[in-house]
């Protein structure tokens, strides 16, 4: 574009599911008919022409509107032509920020079928109030869209979503009061699934404890859907599954006693179907989860089979809701530098547990602890625990140590950044790659999304939703994708910066870190460490260098700390790391550290046949 002539821009937006009038093809022609007619100097090629298809408008995040906003910017435009003024966006505030821009940069907004020109005071003044009618439409298609799937609620059907365990959904033929067949969903029983979720339940009526019905779990090896160990948080969201609840008068009674929206008569709890409950969440975009009280609650008897009876199921909740005081509590002092850092050799993560007791010089007594020890109560792994004042002091003495060796540990380092650059790389196109799957992916549901307002048939309505929760499941596992990515390339960044604040840390380390205060000597170690691994008798501290898996110390040992502490003594201090760290641990990856080396610094004396024992990841 010539920068000393202007142009007129034309942009047109379709959902491409819709498929109603109104393509893209159409709005530039009727565009193209209006320049003609109102801009009768612009020549042809001064037209350009600006399309996104499959876009919602319920945002300005799209391609080409995104480059023609540049060009605007540019000033290169006379005036910006839609077909109709719900093209450019169905957002009041987009919409008011777009006009107020347009007109600092002295660009006419134009919507041919409203007939509205910015160019004129009243053309602004009708096109802000068409705005807001614009997004009220929106909004009321939205409720009414609730409002379709609230009725549908109410039917007892399986509306879909994550698929409860122990059930399966599957498709049926439920005929209407007139007389059409149409498609519905309901729930099948997975036998041995639903075994689990009678076990799951009838553990917790035994141990009144989730820690403990985990603990049983893990210990018979069974597994979640996903075949993944059951938690607290999974075996929680079971107990408080409503789907799993037989339609007994228990149930009955519970529902009406709570004041719930009850959709079934009394005789329709048979003793063996299992109750569709709607409403239980709010989601709202930006903001955790909200669990909404039973009164709030759409509550039918489905059409799959019940799993536990309403008394049970009523009982598991009035214990959880008592239990809600046992929740962690986070302690007034936590001393402990490793957490987030230490492992155990089967892999868990070790976190610490502080004692009632305290140290000649009044700090808390910790214990560092399996998680996985602790969560199979011994029955996966065995491992003992480590006295924690102990070995946090015996790390940062060996930290000290490097200070005299620096020079091949910075060596190393350097190869280090090499070895990291290299494999970020590859990390970096994976998660691209994955990013733009996930962006097509929340295209398509956003223009189903559209097309639901535009589509008459129920049934019709009805297969776009499906598709949509499908496509919101993939999202979600595409999301988990890119979190791992994403770790996995913070991990191989090495960057100059990194690189130069580890050579100052190391250098000033010995002199300064009893000086500092427990989250700085957390942030030090951190930037030198990568993990701790222990065995139950040796440390082995593997720091950020080589990525050679020969090179080794000997390890660092000290009495482990099993049982100077009753288990009556600890609780469980606050877990400091966003990530529930449970990487395996290579074989022969580790550095080891020795006991001689803590009483004794000659004994890091280098020879040629140590050049083969350091820092490696």
């Amino acid at each position: 574009m010539n920068g000393n002539e202007k142009y007129i821009a034309i942009y047109s937006r379709k959902s491409k599911f819709t498929g109603k009038g109104e393509s893209i093809g159409n709005q530039i022609e009727l565009c193209k008919e209006y320049i003609q007619t109102h801009y009768t100097e612009i020549p042809q090629d001064h037209i350009l022409v600006y399309e996104d298809e499959g876009f919602s408008g319920g945002n300005l995040n799209r391609p080409d509107f995104k480059k023609m906003m540049e060009a605007a910017r540019q000033r290169k435009f006379k005036a910006i032509i839609v077909y109709r003024l719900d093209r450019i966006s169905r957002n009041i505030s987009d919409f008011s920020s777009l006009i107020e821009e347009l007109s600092r940069l002295d660009i006419a907004f134009i919507s041919i079928r409203e007939q509205f020109d910015t160019g004129t005071p009243m053309g602004r003044a009708m096109m802000y109030i068409a705005s807001v009618f614009s997004q009220l439409e929106r909004e009321t298609i939205a409720e009414r869209i609730r409002d379709n799937m609230h009725e549908l609620a109410k039917t007892g059907r399986w509306l879909g979503g994550t698929t409860p365990t122990g059930y399966a959904s599957e498709s049926v033929q439920k005929v209407t009061i007139d007389g059409k067949a149409k498609k519905a969903c309901k729930l099948k029983l997975i036998p041995e699934e639903s075994e689990i979720v009678r076990l799951i339940y009838s553990l917790y009526i035994e141990h009144d404890s989730l820690t403990s019905v985990e603990a049983e779990l893990i210990k018979r090896g069974l597994k979640t859907k996903n075949n993944k160990l059951f938690t607290r948080f999974s075996i929680k969201s079971i107990l408080q599954n409503p789907v799993y609840m037989i339609a007994d008068v228990n149930a009955y009674n519970f529902f009406v006693k709570e004041n719930a929206d009850l959709n079934s008569a009394k005789d329709e709890f048979d003793s063996v179907h299992g109750m569709m409950v709607y409403n239980r969440t709010k989601q709202e975009k930006g903001k955790a989860v909200t669990y909404l009280p039973p009164d709030e609650w759409i509550v039918a008897v489905g059409l799959h089979q019940g799993i536990v009876p309403g008394k049970v199921w009523i009982s598991v909740q009035e214990s959880l809701d008592r239990n809600k005081s046992k929740a962690y509590r986070k302690p007034r002092n936590n001393e402990a530098l490793l957490t987030g850092l230490l492992y155990c050799t089967c892999g868990s993560r070790m976190y610490p547990k502080i004692s009632k007791r305290k140290t000649a010089d009044g700090k808390p007594i910790y214990t560092y602890v399996c998680k996985l020890k602790e969560r199979s109560k011994r029955s996966m792994c065995n491992s003992k625990n480590a006295n924690g004042n102990t070995l946090d002091l015996a790390v940062i003495e060996q930290i000290k140590l490097l200070e005299d060796d620096k020079g091949f540990f910075i060596d190393q380092l350097e190869q280090s950044r090499k070895f990291y650059t290299g494999n970020r790389a590859a990390y970096e196109d994976q998660l691209a790659s994955i990013r733009h799957e996930k962006e097509e992916l929340e295209k398509k549901i956003e223009g189903l999304v559209d097309s639901l307002a535009d589509l008459g048939d129920s049934t019709v309505r009805n297969q776009v939703a499906r598709r949509i929760e499908q496509l919101n499941q993939k999202c979600e596992e595409t999301d988990t994708r890119i979190h791992e990515l994403e770790a996995l390339t913070s991990q191989h960044t090495f960057s100059d910066i990194e690189f130069d604040v580890m050579r100052q840390l190391l250098s000033v380390f010995k002199t300064s870190i009893d000086e500092m205060t427990v989250e700085q000597k957390r942030a030090a170690i951190r930037t030198l460490v990568r993990k701790v691994v222990w065995d139950g008798v040796n440390a082995h501290i593997i720091l950020f260098g080589v990525q050679d898996d020969e090179i080794e110390y000997p390890p660092l040992s000290y009495q482990a700390n099993e049982a100077d502490s009753t288990e009556d003594d600890l609780e469980e201090l606050e877990r400091f790391s966003d990530v529930d760290y449970e990487d395996e641990i290579a074989d022969g990856s580790k550095t080891h550290w020795g006991e001689d080396s803590k009483r004794n610094p000659d004994a890091f004396a280098r020879t040629e046949k140590d050049v083969k024992r350091d820092f490696f990841i």
